[in-house]
């Protein structure tokens, strides 16, 4: 091939020496060969290996409070008299937030105490009563019997037993009266005794006092404002001081999660990332944004504040799998294709990818570990085409 190139060459030398006028012409010129000198073109392969694939789901969102404790006033109308925390203290559960005043309580506690020592007294003259009653029953029958004994002798007259006998049933009557107004005394008292129970409840609510331990995130209460349960809440409480991550998630990926995955965490003004998991994925998505949302719960989250943004990479699977380099494959007409190479032949197959990672796919179906495709499949080779193939790395090392 080199002496018919140089043999040209020299004869188009000679002829243009030979030109009248000393002109030349130009040399006659030979496309180089590629790489190997066979003439075909140079193309860049890869072989199917396998390597490790993680799937991952990257999403962001605003750092919110797990759950947000409203503490509202249990009685109404008291004024606020003293306030013992503020946003940012932490608090255990049942510690005293704020105290309302109690002097009207205490006044009515007072009322109710001197109503129940009357009612015992009430009571003590109803069982008196009572006992007076019953004393007086018993005479009277034994007055009855004695009449109808003597009246059955003929030693006394049928209008004197009939008059024991109506005694006897007086008494009997006075007795169900006492009865019934020692049952009302006591009726009485425990109406007293729920009232003073009642007042003791409110005495004991005007204590404001946390429902759960955590931190304070917001305060209302003010020495003097009228407490009221329809108003504002006094406090908020961040419950025991959890934060999560609530993130937005493509439509297409949030059917991959589940609780429990394991989440990298990246906050604006933290050098390394946080570590979380999906506490929960909602079960719906929104018609507008067209994405779902995660709740990841934050591990430490003391280092970040509620209200701050954050990018999330959640980490769904983690496998070693066959892998292509993700320039060769493209999609054509709705079929994910790659260019394989067998004998220096490029024959389009159609695969199945799977997972993402970087610059690699997972290739489920359509090629097996050792096959060699072309690294970019968009190059100017079509089905059938012979070449040249370079491995990856040559190619890397020539440029």
């Amino acid at each position: 091939m080199r002496l018919v190139v140089l043999t040209l060459v020299a004869v188009g030398l000679m002829v243009g020496a030979a030109t009248p006028g000393g002109a030349q012409t130009e040399p006659a010129t030979e496309v180089a060969p590629e790489a190997g000198g066979s003439g075909l073109p140079a193309i860049t392969v890869a072989s199917i290996a396998r390597r490790l694939l993680i799937d991952r789901v990257r999403a962001s969102g605003l750092i919110e409070p797990v759950e947000t404790v409203l503490v509202q006033p249990l009685i109404e109308g008291q004024a606020v008299d003293e306030v013992l925390v503020e946003v940012g203290d932490r608090v255990a559960k049942g510690a005293i937030l704020a105290r309302l005043s109690d002097e009207a309580l205490v006044l009515q506690r007072s009322q109710l105490d001197a109503t129940h020592a009357s009612a015992e007294a009430a009571i003590a003259q109803a069982e008196a009563q009572l006992v007076e009653a019953e004393a007086v029953r018993d005479k009277a029958f034994r007055d009855r019997d004695r009449a109808l004994r003597l009246a059955e002798q003929g030693a006394t007259s049928e209008t004197a037993a009939d008059d024991a006998i109506s005694d006897a049933a007086t008494a009997v009557a006075r007795v169900s009266v006492a009865l019934q107004g020692l049952n009302a005394t006591k009726a009485q008292m425990r109406v007293v005794d729920a009232q003073t129970a009642d007042v003791e409840l409110q005495l004991r609510r005007t204590s404001v006092a946390a429902p759960v331990a955590g931190e304070i995130s917001n305060r209302e209460a003010r020495v003097g404002a009228i407490a009221s349960m329809a108003g504002e809440a006094l406090f908020s409480i961040m419950r025991d001081g959890l934060l999560e991550l609530r993130a937005d998630v493509a439509e297409q990926d949030i059917m991959h999660l589940r609780a429990g995955m394991e989440v990298r965490i990246t906050v604006v003004g933290l050098d390394t990332p946080l570590d979380g998991s999906i506490r929960l994925v909602e079960p719906t998505v929104d018609v507008a944004t067209r994405q779902g949302r995660v709740r990841i719960i934050i591990d430490a989250p003391e280092r970040v504040r509620a209200g701050m943004f954050a990018n999330a990479e959640i980490l769904v699977e983690a496998k070693e799998a066959l892998a292509a380099p993700v320039s060769a494959v493209r999609r054509d007409a709705g079929t994910m294709t790659a260019l394989q190479v067998r004998d220096g032949v490029v024959a389009q197959v159609d695969v199945v990818t799977g997972i993402r990672d970087g610059g690699f796919v997972e290739i489920v179906d359509g090629l097996g570990e050792g096959d060699t495709i072309v690294a970019k499949a968009g190059a100017f080779v079509r089905d059938g085409d012979r070449i040249n193939p370079v491995a990856a790395e040559a190619a890397a090392i020539t440029n």
